[in-house]
């Protein structure tokens, strides 16, 4: 993609920023947008071709799908106000948040079709999804080798009737086209899913190439290996961009509490309708979801996994909520101390 020059619509640049820059920033910056994420650098494109650039992560909160602006000496003045973002919690129990791609249009969320399948994980996907107010669509791969297709798209399908569920065989490129509509030119798409799913050979497929590295999958437990190590953006044949990213076995919930509720809408419409309007839904009379339990109109299943992403995003809120707060003390303290020792040094 090294040689490769993208106008910024081609890039995927919208109104929405268009509207964040100044005339004078529009003169004397550059547009570009992250197309790969490295430890120590970032591989950025604009419409003068391809550039890398370093940067602090731990000064500078930047993602694959942001849009920068770069001065001449290729540094960068400012990450424009993202209009999608997905993040998770830091993986095990440092207390912060990571992020994951920026300026999203559709999420495709891959789940393989074998042992490895698994409803509670589509739904934490779908919440990370509807807190960052994208389009999700399950992508159920390995149809070949499964022997009752139907049976899983059924379960999926009745997590939301609206919700988009593909399946396809990922190794077929006539099966992949099934995706082409979410790939036009000006929209980016994500993947995402845990390790072994097939993403890699589902972007090889929409790509026409072995762009991807690909990892066999351990027969026993259907688990596989990670095959893509960092973020990156990919040039689709169809004309959007897409982003891939690495398989992630753990992804803890952050701040969503919208997202848990749109992804299981039907117990927050259930919700509503409880005689009680602190209803926690245990044992309480007149609660309209122990009522749909009974019935059979909603699952227990269903009602488990909404209660444990609910508890998971309050914990892990209210944990980063408390080291804003402490970093915020800190700052403070540092910012008095300073001040103290400079007023002292002109005094002496």
């Amino acid at each position: 993609m090294s040689d490769i020059t993208l106008s910024q619509h081609q890039l995927g640049w919208k109104p929405y920023f268009q509207q964040q820059l100044t005339i004078d920033e529009l003169t004397d910056y550059a547009v570009a947008r992250v197309i790969e994420q490295h430890r120590s650098h970032l591989i950025v494109m604009s419409d003068l071709g391809y550039q890398q650039i370093s940067y602090t992560p731990n000064v500078e909160r930047i993602c694959v799908g942001d849009w920068l602006l770069i001065d001449e000496n290729s540094r960068v003045v400012r990450v424009l106000e993202r209009q999608s973002l997905f993040e998770r919690k830091a993986p095990g129990t440092k207390v912060d948040t990571q992020l994951i791609a920026a300026n999203i249009d559709t999420v495709m969320i891959v789940c393989s079709l074998n042992h490895d399948f698994k409803l509670s994980r589509i739904e934490r996907y779908m919440v990370i999804a509807n807190e960052a107010e994208v389009e999700p669509v399950i992508v159920l791969t390995k149809a070949d080798l499964c022997e009752d297709v139907t049976q899983y798209q059924t379960q999926v399908q009745a997590l939301d009737p609206l919700l988009m569920v593909i399946v396809v065989n990922a190794t077929d490129p006539q099966s992949v086209q099934q995706l082409a509509p979410f790939c036009q030119t000006g929209k980016t798409v994500a993947f995402m899913g845990s390790s072994g799913v097939g993403k890699s050979t589902l972007v090889n497929s929409l790509l026409g190439s072995q762009a991807m590295a690909t990892g066999a999958i351990r027969e026993d437990d259907s688990k596989g290996k990670h095959t893509t190590t960092h973020r990156a953006i990919k040039l689709l044949p169809q004309g959007g961009i897409l982003m891939d990213t690495p398989g992630m076995r753990e992804l803890q919930l952050s701040s969503s509490e919208h997202g848990v509720n749109e992804t299981f809408n039907e117990i927050s419409t259930l919700a509503s309708q409880c005689r009680f309007n602190n209803c926690s839904h245990q044992s309480e009379p007149g609660c309209a979801v122990l009522a749909a339990i009974d019935s059979g109109e909603l699952s227990q299943r269903r009602m488990d996994s909404y209660k444990k992403l609910m508890r998971e995003q309050a914990f892990n809120s209210a944990t980063l909520a408390e080291k804003r707060s402490k970093d915020k003390a800190l700052g403070k303290m540092i910012n008095t101390t300073q001040l103290a020792s400079r007023r002292f040094k002109k005094g002496s």
